[in-house]
């Protein structure tokens, strides 16, 4: 198919001598060809609408390629004196124009009318022609007619292959088949679906008997078919034999003797089976009933019935044991009920299995209870076995043992049974069960172990649905959902026929009553919090608490977000982690039982920590000149100071402090250094609430640091403080000379006392002399023995020799001796004291200067 033929096209119908204004169109500047593609689909013998874009062109030509042709035939153009419709139309169906516009409509459509059409459009513009080309690909669908059902075997044979056709005349693809299936007394079901024409049954039984219809539809319209009948041909199945009198024992079936016996024989088929009946292997009858009358015990022995389908000539046999009874084996059985609305007792005996039934009494010596049943000595007849006592005889019964004698005509034996009466002990016992659905309650009574059992009933409120019907031994009321209401009370009331006054229990229903310890829980935001919900009267038993969050969702047992703890009567939800916008608001626990429901509210509030206090950094200062470290040191704003645990369980002002640092980043432009800027702040570190110093160290003694602190409260930041830059440590000659003083005067100190032990130690030797002199012996032994020495009122001494005299001051003015650092002592000028009436004191004062 050839497509960009448009313009040629328009420029040979707009210049050709057939249109009068074909001179006034100039086509400067044509421009790009714009192609739109549509898929329409019609239905055949219906209206159709091919559209030609949304306004009217000045110019179009509408063209239709049949398909499986590349020919484009004209159908119909416009050359600005209206629409021509070319005779090809005629052949499309009843072909219109819509006025004002270029689409086409299409009435009674024909499947001829199916192909790709083809408009070419030019319209005039400010900015020159407009050239478009649209594709309209017309599919005609045709509706499908009325179907038919056509069967491979209208009669198969049970587990033959059936194959069933749908015909149908024509209808457009695709096509969507169904079957359906319609047996007698029961609904119409689909049994298949598809776009399969056929459906192949390839194992056929007797339940795919009946009518068969197709239906087939597609994108026009749906169809039916008539129903056409399968009859399936199978049997016969093994038969079923009835026995009337029905009685089986361990080998079969029982008959008593001179009873008149049916046998009956049934075997599915179809067609319907004909019967034969055979006696130990000797046939007996024809027809599918056998009727023995009046049955002897020689008539014992196997029965059997053969079904016979003559359509598919197969057959089926079934056989069974008959056993005619006559006197019975065993012994009698006896038993004792209530009667009279469980006021009083009646024996019964019975002893079954022969023929004639055997006698059966209870005899008035065996009674013991002084009743008149019959006269003295005398049997009660067999017709009347069971009997009826007194209620005041009934309740003077209790332990006491009761015999029957039971005997036959064809047996010379007699034999016993007994019975035992006693009162239940304890007392009923009542309790409530919920289904596990909670849709019932169920009350239940029981009161065991007597014999005969006892009579219970149930009492309740009115119109609650007590007073039902006595049963024995255990009574159980059946309540709905949310029919008791909480408190009614339902006893149940039990009779003994031992017992003179009834005895009873009785039920309390009440509704789960749910509580809370606090109904408003707070906690600050980050933090764990558990809400608590108990649960406290109930019966019967509650179903499980269940947590509903402040979204009013079920909160399940998923430890990531809540946590819930369980127990019997209680259930702690813990919201981990609170959040202030996810976690605030209600909360809801709620429980039920059959009485009905309960649920209370926690509102859980979350609060934010509070602003922490502001901070000034009133302290940055290098450690030394080599600008490594800087000590910093910060306080908070009056009144602000607390330890940082809040104290006392209140919420803490603040819990730390964040360091940051940021440092001058050098810059350059057009090759010289710029000041530069600074970076973006880091955290140095995070300190505990107590600290208020810390030493940042790892710096690099030529860049510019700037420090600032601010507090943390839990998840809250307060407001940092001022940056500072470290400043450099003052220089200070003054410790150097302190130090360099205190040294020399330890040097000093600590040479003196060398000195002194030395001389202590040494008392003779030249360095002692040489600073206190020489002394005569008796200055020496004076010296040595204070209290032998005698004064002399000379104030001569002695000298060494070489050393010059010093005349020293009395003991009222010690010598001081001064030394220091810068010069020496001197070697020469050593003196002692001469002996005067008052001892000399010497003092030796050491100075030490130092820079």
């Amino acid at each position: 198919m050839v497509v960009p033929l448009i313009v040629p096209t328009l420029l040979y119908l707009l210049l050709s001598p057939d249109s009068t204004d074909a001179e006034a169109v100039k086509i400067l500047n044509p421009g790009e060809v714009v192609y739109d593609d549509v898929q329409v689909y019609g239905v055949v013998n219906m209206a159709v609408i091919l559209e030609c874009g949304t306004t009217l062109p000045d110019i179009y030509i509408w063209g239709f390629t049949k398909l499986g042709t590349d020919t484009i035939k004209a159908v119909v153009y416009n050359f600005g004196q209206g629409p021509r419709i070319q005779e090809l139309a005629a052949t499309l169906g009843s072909l219109a124009v819509i006025s004002h516009s270029a689409s086409l409509s299409i009435d009674q459509l024909p499947r001829a009318a199916e192909g790709l059409y083809t408009c070419q459009a030019f319209y005039e513009t400010s900015d020159g022609p407009e050239f478009r080309y649209y594709y309209v690909r017309l599919t005609v669908r045709v509706p499908v007619s009325k179907p038919y059902v056509l069967l491979s075997d209208a009669s198969p044979v049970e587990g033959s292959v059936v194959v069933l056709r749908c015909g149908l005349g024509n209808g457009t693809s695709p096509i969507l088949y169904e079957w359906e299936h319609e047996r007698p007394g029961s609904p119409v079901t689909t049994i298949a679906r598809g776009n399969s024409s056929m459906l192949i049954m390839s194992n056929v039984n007797r339940n795919h008997t009946g009518w068969y219809r197709c239906v087939v539809s597609n994108a026009v319209n749906l169809e039916r078919s008539d129903r056409a009948l399968m009859d399936v041909v199978f049997g016969p199945d093994i038969p079923q034999i009835d026995v009337t009198p029905y009685s089986l024992t361990e080998r079969g079936y029982s008959a008593l003797e001179r009873e008149t016996v049916l046998l009956l024989c049934q075997a599915q088929s179809n067609p319907p089976s004909v019967y034969t009946w055979y006696y130990n292997n000797s046939q007996v009858n024809g027809g599918p009933s056998f009727i023995i009358n009046k049955i002897l015990r020689s008539h014992t022995g196997k029965y059997a019935c053969l079904a016979h389908n003559t359509q598919l000539d197969t057959i089926s046999i079934k056989a069974i044991n008959l056993t005619v009874f006559y006197p019975p084996d065993g012994s009698p059985s006896c038993s004792v009920e209530p009667v009279l609305n469980h006021s009083s007792l009646s024996l019964q005996c019975s002893w079954p299995g022969g023929l004639p039934a055997p006698s059966l009494h209870w005899t008035q010596e065996l009674l013991g209870l002084g009743q008149e049943v019959a006269g003295p000595g005398q049997e009660i007849d067999q017709l009347s076995n069971n009997i009826t006592l007194l209620p005041e005889v009934a309740r003077a019964s209790n332990n006491t043992l009761f015999t029957c004698q039971g005997s036959h005509r064809a047996s010379n034996h007699t034999a016993y049974c007994s019975m035992r009466t006693y009162s239940p002990p304890a007392e009923p016992v009542c309790f409530a069960i919920a289904t596990r659905n909670t849709t019932y309650l169920m009350l239940s009574c029981s009161w065991n172990g007597g014999v005969p059992r006892a009579l219970l009933w149930w009492d309740g409120p009115v119109g609650s649905g007590g007073g039902q019907p006595g049963e024995e031994n255990s009574n159980i009321l059946v309540l709905r959902h949310g029919s008791a209401q909480s408190g009614q009370a339902y006893t149940c009331r039990a009779q003994h026929p031992l017992m003179a006054q009834p005895k009873s229990c009785r039920l309390t229903l009440e509704a789960p009553v749910l509580v809370t310890q606090r109904s408003v829980v707070s906690v600050y935001e980050g933090d764990d919090v558990q809400l608590t919900c108990i649960l406290r009267a109930n019966y019967p038993p509650a179903n499980q608490i269940t947590w509903f969050n402040n979204h009013r969702k079920e909160v399940l047992d998923v430890p990531r977000k809540y946590q819930l703890q369980r127990a019997a009567a209680w259930a702690n939800l813990t919201v981990r982690e609170a959040d202030e916008t996810q976690d605030s608001g209600q909360y809801w626990c709620s429980t039920s039982n059959a009485v009905g429901g309960a649920e209370i509210a926690v509102t859980l509030l979350v609060l934010r920590y509070p602003m922490p206090p502001n901070v000034t950094l009133h302290r940055a200062i290098y450690s030394s000149r080599q600008r490594g470290e800087v000590d910093l040191e910060w306080r908070l704003e009056a009144g602000a100071e607390t330890n940082g645990d809040g104290g006392g369980g209140q919420t803490p002002a603040f819990t730390g402090f964040l360091l940051e640092i940021r440092w001058l980043t050098a810059k350059s432009m057009g090759g010289k250094k710029d000041e530069g800027s600074f970076s973006e702040w880091r955290a140095s570190v995070v300190t505990e609430a107590e600290v208020r110093r810390h030493t940042q160290g790892s710096l690099a003694p030529t860049d510019t640091y700037q420090f600032r602190v601010t507090a943390l409260n839990h998840r809250t930041a307060g407001h940092p403080s001022a940056e500072r830059t470290p400043a450099d440590p003052p220089f200070s000659a003054y410790p150097a000379v302190i130090g360099a003083a205190i040294g020399g005067m330890i040097i000093a100190a600590i040479a003196t006392i060398l000195i002194l032990l030395f001389l202590l130690r040494n008392r003779n030797s030249r360095l002692r002399d040489m600073l206190f002199g020489m002394q005569h012996s008796q200055s020496r032994e004076n010296i040595n023995f204070p209290d032998d020495e005698v004064v002399e009122g000379s104030d001569d001494f002695g000298s060494s020799p070489g050393i010059p005299a010093i005349s020293l001051p009395r003991a009222a003015s010690p010598i001081r001796m001064t030394s220091t650092l810068d010069q020496d002592l001197p070697t020469n000028s050593h003196a002692l004291p001469t002996g005067d009436d008052e001892p000399v004191n010497v003092t030796i004062t050491v100075k030490a200067t130092g820079s």
